[in-house]
């Protein structure tokens, strides 16, 4: 294995930089609370379990060191796009929340996200908590593995992205408008709820005007979304569950029919 490993020292490169490409943007794995050295060696023992099937498959390596820079590139190229996609699928959880944090009052309230390094609602940050949990519950790095890494590799090749540029374009097209289609779906049970909560405040300010109905608003609004929440936490936990098989579905279904069309 040592041998093959270091007589074929490009080829392991090449699968070496798609997996470190993956794991920088991946869900979970890009978290800035996973030290650089163990991303590192987990992409190191990851490439050296692939690569027997990957040195198999033929990969064919360049001569010309042009042609292997370009092919790295390539492969870079491939690890961050399926990094990508997948790490929508939190993006969504995110987007879900910041829905309703405006509609609830905690509009001007936000809380540092450490995967995405930015500051995003409350409400986002705890259903992106959520996500993670039920990520790690479907055993989501196992289909991660399975799908982005081993399938990646016996079906795309780094000129697949320029051959198969439409189906690309396609892919990213569906998955940003599965992200707002996704987002909607979770935060459809509390933004219709609150939607009804300020209907029935607005007639109460209409047949008591005497009322402070902005100073009641907050309150109920705040109680009202979490009950809701905590009582349709079930089911916002299978929906996510479903978004994040789906995700993967769609991501080896590109996969697989971008090595057909090659074949």
């Amino acid at each position: 294995m040592i041998e093959a490993l270091v007589t074929n020292i490009q080829l392991f490169l090449l699968v070496f930089f798609r997996i470190i490409a993956m794991v920088e943007l991946a869900p979970l794995f890009s978290s800035s609370s996973i030290p650089q050295l163990a991303k590192i060696g987990m992409s190191l023992f990851v490439s050296a379990s692939v690569f027997p099937g990957v040195l198999a498959s033929h990969y064919a390596i360049p001569v010309n060191a042009v042609d292997y820079a370009l092919l790295v590139l390539g492969e870079v190229a491939i690890g961050l796009l399926i990094g990508f996609i997948l790490n929508l699928i939190f993006s969504a959880f995110q987007l879900a929340g910041q829905f309703f944090s405006l509609q609830m009052g905690f509009g001007a309230s936000e809380v540092f996200d450490p995967l995405s390094q930015v500051e995003i609602p409350l409400m986002g940050e705890f259903l992106n908590l959520i996500a993670m949990l039920v990520f790690i519950a479907i055993s989501g790095t196992g289909k991660f593995l399975l799908v982005g890494v081993m399938r990646s590799f016996e079906y795309l090749r780094a000129v697949d992205l320029v051959t198969h540029r439409e189906g690309i374009v396609q892919l990213l097209i569906s998955g940003l408008g599965g992200l707002f289609q996704s987002a909607l779906v979770i935060s459809f049970p509390i933004l219709g709820t609150l939607l009804l909560v300020s209907i029935v405040m607005g007639l109460l300010a209409r047949a008591a005007p005497q009322m402070d109905v902005l100073t009641m608003g907050f309150p109920v609004s705040i109680g009202v979304a979490f009950i809701v929440l905590f009582a349709t936490l079930p089911l916002l936990m299978t929906a996510m569950e479903r978004i994040i098989d789906g995700s993967f579905q769609t991501l080896g279904t590109f996969i697989a029919g971008a090595g057909s069309l090659r074949k």
